[in-house]
C-alpha cells in the first residue's frame, strides 16, 4: 500500500484539532441551473447532481487518502490509501426549509462547519444544499487543514468542475463503493537514509532556532503593546458553535482604488476590512482600542509556477489593522506601508512565521506539544485574514454555472473570527467564520465591509 509521511505542518494541524476546535477549512458555493431551449433544466434533479459529485470526488486520488499512525518516526503519521473507501460516506444531501435560500444555506453551513471530520476516514465531506428555487443549489465542501492549505484546497476541489473533470474519463456511473486504486506516493525514508540526512537535519534545527527566536521576540513586543479592549471583540472562550456570514465586493471598485493609491489589490482589501471592523465595533458600542488588533495574513511559500505539492507550505505576515484611525485614506496608507515592510523582511521573520517554525519541528514535538501550541494563537494574533486564489476562468458543475463561492477558514482556539477572501467572476467573495455565541452579529460585520469599500471608492471619484 502506498504511503506518504505527513509534512510537519500538516501533522501540527492534525494534532491541534479538538472537538470544539475542528481544523478544517471549506468553501460554500452556489450554482445556477440554466434552462435549455425547451424550458427543461440542464440537470434533472438533486440525485443526478449528488451522483456527479460522487463520481468526480472518487476520481480525485487525494480524497481517497486517510491518516494512519506509524511507529517511526516517533509521533509521526502517514497518508495511506483507504482500501475500504466509500465515496457515499463523505457525501450528504441537506434539504433546506422554505425561505431565503442564501440565508438558510449560510446558517446551515455554519452548523455543519461545527462538526469535526471523522478521523478514521479520508478527512473531507461535501454537502449538496437544496430546497431553494429550482434554478439554483449550493455545495459545501469541508477539507481538513492537514489535507490542504488554500492553494491545495483549490487544486483538489477543482476536480469536481466540468472544465477539469472533462480531461479525465468520467463516463462510468458512481456505484455504492469506489475502488481506491493505487496512487504512486513517495515512501517514508528508510533507515539507510538517516545518516545521509543528518547534516540537513542539523541545518534545519539551526533555521528553526533562528525563526523561533524571531517569533519570541516579536511576541514579547506585541505582548507589551496589547490593549485588552482590542481583543475583547475577537477573543473568547470557545462555545464550539459556528456562524457564517458572506459579503461581495465589486473587483472593479477595488482596482479603481488601487490605481489611485498604489500598492496591491490585497492592500485595498485589508484596509477595507480594517474600516469594516471600525464601523462594526463603533455600532456595537465597543470602545476603540489604543493598540490596533493584529491580523495573521497567511502567505504561501510555494514558488510561482511550481506544482502544488503534497504538503502545506505556509508562512504568514502579522499586520496591525488600523481600526483606531478615523480616515479611510490614512488607513489604506498604514496597511500598504506595513505590508511593504513585511514583504521586505520576508516570511521567515516575526510572529507570523509560526507556521515556518512548525514545519521545522520533529513529529513527536507536534504530537506531545499540541495542547500547549493550541493556546498560542491568542498570544500571537487576534484574527485571521487570508486570500485564497481561484481560477480566472468560468467554472460549472454538470452544466450549471458557478455563481458565487465563499472560502471558509478554520477558527483558531481562543479566537472568534476568521476571514477568507476569493476573487471570482469579477467580484471578491468574502467568507466570515465566527464563534456563534461570541459574534452573533457577524452578518453586520459583512455588510460593513461592503459599506467601507463604497466609502473608499467615493474618495477616488
Amino acid at each position: 500500500m502506498s504511503t506518504e509521511l505527513l509534512a510537519p505542518l500538516d501533522l501540527a494541524f492534525w494534532h491541534l484539532e479538538t472537538t470544539d476546535h475542528p481544523m478544517h477549512l471549506g468553501a460554500l458555493a452556489y450554482f445556477d441551473v440554466p434552462a435549455s431551449p425547451d424550458g427543461l433544466r440542464t440537470v434533472a434533479g438533486s440525485d443526478e447532481i449528488l451522483g456527479l459529485l460522487a463520481s468526480r470526488a472518487a476520481a480525485i486520488p487525494r480524497l481517497r487518502m486517510r491518516v494512519r499512525d506509524v511507529l517511526l518516526p516517533v509521533g509521526g503519521a502517514v497518508w495511506a490509501v483507504d482500501n475500504d473507501f466509500d465515496v457515499t460516506r463523505h457525501l450528504r444531501q441537506v434539504r433546506l426549509p422554505a425561505g431565503d435560500f442564501a440565508a438558510t444555506a449560510c446558517r446551515t453551513a455554519g452548523e455543519l462547519m461545527e462538526r469535526p471530520l471523522e478521523r478514521g476516514l479520508p478527512p473531507w465531506e461535501m454537502y449538496l444544499l437544496t430546497g431553494g428555487p429550482e434554478d439554483s443549489f449550493g455545495v459545501l465542501v469541508k477539507l481538513h487543514h492537514a489535507l490542504a492549505d488554500g492553494m491545495r484546497a483549490v487544486a483538489i476541489g477543482a476536480g469536481i468542475f466540468d472544465e477539469i473533470a472533462g480531461s479525465r474519463s468520467s463516463g462510468s456511473r458512481p456505484g455504492r463503493r469506489a475502488t481506491a486504486g493505487s496512487t504512486p506516493m513517495p515512501r517514508p525514508p528508510g533507515p539507510w537514509r538517516f545518516a545521509g540526512t543528518a547534516r540537513g537535519r542539523i541545518e534545519e534545527l539551526g533555521r528553526a532556532f533562528g525563526v523561533g527566536a524571531s517569533l519570541v521576540g516579536a511576541s514579547l513586543v506585541r505582548a507589551a503593546r496589547v490593549d485588552p479592549r482590542s481583543r475583547a471583540a475577537f477573543s473568547a472562550t470557545s462555545s464550539g458553535t459556528r456562524r457564517l456570514a458572506t459579503a461581495v465586493l465589486p473587483l472593479d471598485d477595488v482596482h479603481e482604488v488601487r490605481r489611485v493609491a498604489g500598492g496591491t489589490a490585497n492592500d485595498v482589501l485589508l484596509a477595507t476590512f480594517a474600516g469594516a471592523l471600525r464601523r462594526w465595533m463603533t455600532e456595537r458600542g465597543n470602545t476603540l482600542p489604543a493598540a490596533d488588533p493584529s491580523a495573521l495574513v497567511p502567505v504561501s511559500r510555494r514558488r510561482p509556477g511550481s506544482p502544488v505539492g503534497s504538503g502545506n507550505t505556509l508562512s504568514a505576515y502579522l499586520l496591525g489593522l488600523p481600526v483606531s484611525e478615523p480616515d479611510p485614506w490614512t488607513r489604506l496608507y498604514v496597511v500598504r506601508t506595513a505590508m511593504d515592510r513585511n514583504k521586505a523582511a520576508g516570511p521567515l521573520r516575526g510572529a507570523g512565521a509560526v507556521a515556518v517554525l512548525a514545519d521545522q519541528l520533529p513529529p513527536f514535538a507536534h504530537r506531545f506539544g499540541a495542547p500547549l501550541a493550541g493556546n498560542a494563537a491568542r498570544m500571537l494574533f487576534d484574527l485571521l485574514v487570508t486570500s485564497v486564489p481561484l481560477p480566472r476562468s468560468a467554472l460549472s458543475l454538470g452544466g450549471c454555472p458557478l455563481r458565487e463561492v465563499y472560502p471558509l477558514a478554520p477558527l483558531a482556539r481562543g479566537q472568534s473570527l476568521a476571514v477568507a477572501m476569493s476573487t471570482y467572476g469579477g467580484r471578491v467573495h468574502i467568507g466570515l467564520v465566527a464563534d456563534g455565541r461570541a459574534l452573533p452579529d457577524v452578518d453586520r460585520l459583512a455588510r460593513s465591509a461592503e459599506e467601507e469599500l463604497a466609502a473608499l471608492r467615493a474618495l477616488v471619484r
